[in-house]
Protein backbone atom coordinates (compact mmCIF):
# COMPACT_ATOMS: atom_id res chain seq x y z
CA UNK A 1 0.00 0.00 0.00
CA UNK A 2 1.32 3.48 -0.89
CA UNK A 3 2.00 5.57 2.22
CA UNK A 4 0.38 9.04 2.10
CA UNK A 5 2.90 11.89 2.00
CA UNK A 6 2.46 15.56 2.86
CA UNK A 7 3.58 17.43 -0.28
CA UNK A 8 4.07 21.17 0.26
CA UNK A 9 4.32 23.33 -2.87
CA UNK A 10 5.29 26.96 -3.20
CA UNK A 11 3.40 28.83 -5.93
CA UNK A 12 5.30 31.56 -7.77
CA UNK A 13 8.49 30.29 -9.35
CA UNK A 14 7.60 26.70 -8.43
CA UNK A 15 4.04 25.75 -9.41
CA UNK A 16 3.41 28.93 -11.43
CA UNK A 17 5.97 29.82 -14.11
CA UNK A 18 7.71 33.16 -14.68
CA UNK A 19 4.91 34.27 -17.01
CA UNK A 20 2.47 33.80 -14.12
CA UNK A 21 0.88 30.77 -15.77
CA UNK A 22 0.00 27.28 -14.58
CA UNK A 23 1.35 24.72 -17.04
CA UNK A 24 -1.18 21.99 -17.96
CA UNK A 25 1.47 19.31 -17.34
CA UNK A 26 2.03 20.66 -13.81
CA UNK A 27 -1.71 20.71 -13.12
CA UNK A 28 -2.03 17.13 -14.34
CA UNK A 29 0.87 16.00 -12.13
CA UNK A 30 -0.74 17.65 -9.07
CA UNK A 31 -4.03 15.87 -9.83
CA UNK A 32 -2.20 12.53 -10.17
CA UNK A 33 -0.49 12.98 -6.80
CA UNK A 34 -3.82 13.83 -5.14
CA UNK A 35 -5.48 10.83 -6.80
CA UNK A 36 -2.70 8.61 -5.43
CA UNK A 37 -3.77 9.56 -1.90
CA UNK A 38 -1.10 12.13 -1.02
CA UNK A 39 -1.88 15.45 0.69
CA UNK A 40 -0.91 18.41 -1.51
CA UNK A 41 -0.70 21.65 0.48
CA UNK A 42 0.01 24.95 -1.24
CA UNK A 43 2.38 27.00 0.96
CA UNK A 44 2.87 30.52 -0.34
CA UNK A 45 3.66 34.10 0.54
CA UNK A 46 0.52 35.14 -1.33
CA UNK A 47 -2.53 36.56 0.40
CA UNK A 48 -5.76 34.56 0.71
CA UNK A 49 -7.27 36.32 -2.32
CA UNK A 50 -4.24 35.61 -4.52
CA UNK A 51 -3.94 32.00 -3.29
CA UNK A 52 -7.54 30.92 -3.80
CA UNK A 53 -7.47 31.92 -7.49
CA UNK A 54 -4.61 29.44 -8.08
CA UNK A 55 -6.29 26.75 -5.96
CA UNK A 56 -9.28 27.08 -8.32
CA UNK A 57 -7.00 26.72 -11.35
CA UNK A 58 -5.44 23.63 -9.79
CA UNK A 59 -8.85 22.20 -8.97
CA UNK A 60 -7.99 21.77 -5.27
CA UNK A 61 -11.20 22.10 -3.24
CA UNK A 62 -10.43 20.19 -0.04
CA UNK A 63 -7.50 19.89 2.34
CA UNK A 64 -5.44 22.83 3.56
CA UNK A 65 -3.47 25.82 2.27
CA UNK A 66 -0.83 27.98 3.94
CA UNK A 67 -0.81 31.69 2.98
CA UNK A 68 1.12 34.81 3.99
CA UNK A 69 4.35 32.84 4.54
CA UNK A 70 2.78 30.74 7.29
CA UNK A 71 0.81 33.37 9.18
CA UNK A 72 -2.54 32.19 7.76
CA UNK A 73 -3.81 28.62 7.39
CA UNK A 74 -6.98 27.72 5.52
CA UNK A 75 -9.09 24.59 5.68
CA UNK A 76 -10.62 24.16 2.23
CA UNK A 77 -14.30 23.25 2.11
CA UNK A 78 -16.51 23.70 -0.98
CA UNK A 79 -19.55 23.96 1.31
CA UNK A 80 -18.22 27.19 2.87
CA UNK A 81 -19.33 30.48 1.29
CA UNK A 82 -15.81 31.32 0.05
CA UNK A 83 -14.65 27.72 -0.28
CA UNK A 84 -12.55 27.85 2.89
CA UNK A 85 -12.42 28.79 6.55
CA UNK A 86 -9.49 30.40 8.34
CA UNK A 87 -8.23 28.06 11.07
CA UNK A 88 -5.10 30.02 12.01
CA UNK A 89 -4.15 33.70 11.71
CA UNK A 90 -1.06 34.84 13.63
CA UNK A 91 -0.56 38.61 13.96
CA UNK A 92 2.13 41.03 15.13
CA UNK A 93 2.59 44.77 15.71
CA UNK A 94 4.19 46.09 12.49
CA UNK A 95 5.05 49.54 13.87
CA UNK A 96 8.57 49.07 15.30
CA UNK A 97 9.98 47.23 12.26
CA UNK A 98 8.26 49.49 9.72
CA UNK A 99 9.39 52.70 11.41
CA UNK A 100 12.96 51.37 11.45
CA UNK A 101 12.82 50.39 7.78
CA UNK A 102 11.21 53.66 6.75
CA UNK A 103 13.98 55.65 8.42
CA UNK A 104 16.55 53.71 6.36
CA UNK A 105 14.67 53.70 3.04
CA UNK A 106 12.13 56.58 3.07
CA UNK A 107 11.00 56.25 -0.57
CA UNK A 108 10.04 52.57 -0.30
CA UNK A 109 6.38 51.57 -0.48
CA UNK A 110 4.62 49.44 2.13
CA UNK A 111 1.67 47.03 1.93
CA UNK A 112 -0.15 45.82 5.05
CA UNK A 113 -2.35 42.78 4.55
CA UNK A 114 -6.08 43.00 5.26
CA UNK A 115 -7.07 39.39 5.78
CA UNK A 116 -9.25 38.03 2.99
CA UNK A 117 -9.74 41.51 1.52
CA UNK A 118 -6.52 42.93 0.10
CA UNK A 119 -3.93 45.44 1.29
CA UNK A 120 -3.55 48.90 2.79
CA UNK A 121 -0.73 50.74 1.00
CA UNK A 122 1.53 53.69 1.76
CA UNK A 123 1.58 54.40 -2.00
CA UNK A 124 0.63 52.46 -5.15
CA UNK A 125 2.59 49.27 -5.91
CA UNK A 126 3.65 48.29 -9.46
CA UNK A 127 0.65 46.96 -11.41
CA UNK A 128 -0.12 43.27 -10.94
CA UNK A 129 2.06 42.67 -7.88
CA UNK A 130 -0.78 42.61 -5.34
CA UNK A 131 -4.31 41.27 -5.61
CA UNK A 132 -7.56 42.10 -3.87
CA UNK A 133 -8.82 45.49 -2.71
CA UNK A 134 -5.94 48.00 -2.59
CA UNK A 135 -6.31 51.18 -0.48
CA UNK A 136 -3.73 53.95 -0.03
CA UNK A 137 -3.85 55.19 3.57
CA UNK A 138 -1.69 57.39 5.80
CA UNK A 139 1.25 55.98 7.79
CA UNK A 140 -0.58 56.12 11.13
CA UNK A 141 -3.30 53.82 9.82
CA UNK A 142 -0.72 51.43 8.33
CA UNK A 143 0.89 50.80 11.71
CA UNK A 144 -2.22 51.17 13.87
CA UNK A 145 -3.16 47.53 14.48
CA UNK A 146 -1.75 43.97 14.48
CA UNK A 147 -1.42 42.31 11.08
CA UNK A 148 -0.48 38.93 9.62
CA UNK A 149 2.03 40.21 7.05
CA UNK A 150 3.72 43.36 5.82
CA UNK A 151 5.53 43.84 2.50
CA UNK A 152 8.24 46.51 2.19
CA UNK A 153 9.06 47.23 -1.45
CA UNK A 154 11.63 49.42 -3.23
CA UNK A 155 11.17 49.12 -7.01
CA UNK A 156 14.55 50.78 -7.64
CA UNK A 157 16.51 48.46 -5.35
CA UNK A 158 17.82 44.89 -5.52
CA UNK A 159 17.60 41.80 -3.35
CA UNK A 160 21.24 42.36 -2.39
CA UNK A 161 20.37 45.89 -1.20
CA UNK A 162 17.69 44.47 1.08
CA UNK A 163 19.89 41.67 2.40
CA UNK A 164 22.48 44.30 3.34
CA UNK A 165 19.76 46.51 4.87
CA UNK A 166 18.38 43.78 7.14
CA UNK A 167 21.89 42.88 8.25
CA UNK A 168 22.76 46.50 8.97
CA UNK A 169 19.72 47.48 11.04
CA UNK A 170 18.86 44.13 12.66
CA UNK A 171 15.15 43.34 12.73
CA UNK A 172 13.83 42.02 16.03
CA UNK A 173 10.42 40.62 16.97
CA UNK A 174 9.58 39.60 13.40
CA UNK A 175 10.37 36.86 10.90
CA UNK A 176 11.49 38.27 7.56
CA UNK A 177 12.40 37.06 4.08
CA UNK A 178 13.92 38.96 1.17
CA UNK A 179 12.27 38.19 -2.17
CA UNK A 180 13.61 37.88 -5.69
CA UNK A 181 13.98 41.68 -5.93
CA UNK A 182 13.94 44.51 -3.40
CA UNK A 183 10.93 42.92 -1.71
CA UNK A 184 10.90 42.23 2.02
CA UNK A 185 8.11 40.28 3.73
CA UNK A 186 7.66 40.64 7.49
CA UNK A 187 5.75 38.05 9.54
CA UNK A 188 5.21 37.32 13.22
CA UNK A 189 8.35 36.12 14.98
CA UNK A 190 8.76 32.33 14.75
CA UNK A 191 6.19 32.03 11.97
CA UNK A 192 7.16 30.56 8.60
CA UNK A 193 5.82 28.15 6.01
CA UNK A 194 7.68 25.41 7.89
CA UNK A 195 6.04 26.19 11.25
CA UNK A 196 2.54 26.18 9.73
CA UNK A 197 3.20 22.95 7.84
CA UNK A 198 4.41 21.22 11.01
CA UNK A 199 1.04 21.94 12.66
CA UNK A 200 -0.75 20.46 9.64
CA UNK A 201 1.57 17.44 9.55
CA UNK A 202 0.55 16.61 13.11
CA UNK A 203 -3.12 17.23 12.38
CA UNK A 204 -2.94 14.85 9.40
CA UNK A 205 -0.86 12.34 11.41
CA UNK A 206 1.83 12.10 8.72
CA UNK A 207 5.17 10.68 9.85
CA UNK A 208 7.97 13.28 9.43
CA UNK A 209 9.84 10.98 7.02
CA UNK A 210 6.95 11.27 4.53
CA UNK A 211 7.18 15.02 4.01
CA UNK A 212 8.20 16.70 0.74
CA UNK A 213 8.55 20.43 0.06
CA UNK A 214 9.40 22.24 -3.17
CA UNK A 215 10.26 25.94 -3.40
CA UNK A 216 12.44 28.52 -5.09
CA UNK A 217 12.98 31.52 -2.81
CA UNK A 218 14.38 32.62 0.55
CA UNK A 219 10.93 32.47 2.16
CA UNK A 220 10.99 28.72 1.39
CA UNK A 221 14.17 27.98 3.37
CA UNK A 222 12.43 27.01 6.63
CA UNK A 223 10.00 24.81 4.68
CA UNK A 224 12.83 23.03 2.86
CA UNK A 225 14.63 22.48 6.18
CA UNK A 226 11.40 21.14 7.69
CA UNK A 227 10.74 18.54 5.00
CA UNK A 228 12.42 15.15 4.94
CA UNK A 229 12.85 15.80 1.22
CA UNK A 230 13.42 19.48 0.50
CA UNK A 231 13.63 20.29 -3.22
CA UNK A 232 14.85 23.58 -4.70
CA UNK A 233 13.81 24.67 -8.16
CA UNK A 234 16.51 25.17 -10.77
CA UNK A 235 15.69 28.90 -10.80
CA UNK A 236 16.29 29.25 -7.04
CA UNK A 237 19.15 31.42 -5.71
CA UNK A 238 22.31 29.48 -4.80
CA UNK A 239 21.67 30.10 -1.09
CA UNK A 240 18.39 28.16 -1.39
CA UNK A 241 19.86 25.37 -3.50
CA UNK A 242 22.63 24.87 -0.94
CA UNK A 243 20.22 23.96 1.88
CA UNK A 244 17.99 21.68 -0.25
CA UNK A 245 18.31 17.89 -0.41
CA UNK A 246 18.04 18.05 -4.18
CA UNK A 247 17.61 20.49 -7.06
CA UNK A 248 15.20 20.01 -9.95
CA UNK A 249 14.75 21.78 -13.29
CA UNK A 250 13.76 25.42 -13.80
CA UNK A 251 10.09 26.32 -13.34
CA UNK A 252 9.87 27.23 -17.03
CA UNK A 253 10.95 23.65 -17.79
CA UNK A 254 8.18 22.28 -15.51
CA UNK A 255 10.75 21.27 -12.89
CA UNK A 256 8.00 20.40 -10.41
CA UNK A 257 6.71 17.56 -12.62
CA UNK A 258 9.53 14.98 -12.12
CA UNK A 259 9.34 15.51 -8.36
CA UNK A 260 5.60 14.89 -8.31
CA UNK A 261 5.84 11.91 -10.64
CA UNK A 262 8.44 10.33 -8.34
CA UNK A 263 5.66 10.00 -5.75
CA UNK A 264 3.47 7.89 -8.03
Amino acid sequence: MRIPHLVALDLDGTTINHAGELSPVVRDAVHAVLAAGHHVIIATGRSIVATTTILSELGIETGYAVCSNGAVTLELDPLEANGFRIIEAVTFDPGPALNLLRAEWPDAVVAVEELGVGFKLSAPFPDGELQGELRVVDWEELVSEPVTRVTFRAPGGTAEDFLALTERIGLHGVNYAVGFSAWLDLNPEGVSKGSALEILRRRLEIDPQYTVAVGDQRNDVEMLHWAARGVAMGNAPDSVKEIANEVTLDVDDDGLVPILRSLL
